[in-house]
């Protein structure tokens, strides 16, 4: 079975990458070095510090070989196909929602660098799939956890 290709924004996948770097440069090396230096403490059954280095290399590990996962199976969507005048990947949306008057902003990303908290919401989501296709000046009905929502599309920027 082959692996199921995810799309990324270039932004997302060099985020991903750097983090990757990180983790592998800067934080690798500093459980190694507090692993060793737990060691000379001598015995390691009852050492805490030795135990909680221990669970930190693992819970990096875990992160890195995810990252890899990740990074391995991003396609990454060119820039230059994020054009145009209707809602798409990579678009950034400004929207009013038509009940309370709000103001939101969101940035339509692969499932992988999705974090609605940063204004980025994911291409399979309700609010995306829904927006998909439209225009300015369009009103969209999303429903969500929180009850059906209506949306009037006010911007749609490539940035």
């Amino acid at each position: 079975m082959a692996m199921e290709r995810v799309p990324i924004t270039a932004e997302g996948y060099a985020a991903m990458e750097a983090e990757l770097q990180r983790l592998k440069s800067e934080v690798r090396p500093r459980i190694i070095q507090a692993i060793s230096e737990a060691r000379a403490h001598g015995d390691l059954s009852e050492n805490a510090e030795y135990h909680s280095a221990k669970e930190a290399q693992g819970m990096n590990e875990a992160k890195v070989a995810e990252l890899e996962d990740k990074l391995g199976r991003a396609d990454v969507v060119e820039p230059s196909m994020l054009s145009g005048n209707t809602v798409k990947f990579g678009a950034t949306l400004t929207l009013v929602d038509e009940d309370t008057e709000d103001t939101v902003v969101y940035k339509i990303v692969g499932e992988l660098e999705a974090d609605v908290k940063a204004g980025k919401v994911s291409i399979t989501s309700p609010i995306a799939r829904a927006l998909i296709g439209k225009q300015e000046g369009d009103s969209v009905e999303v429903t969500t956890p929180k009850g059906s929502r209506s949306y009037e599309i006010l911007k749609i920027e490539w940035i």
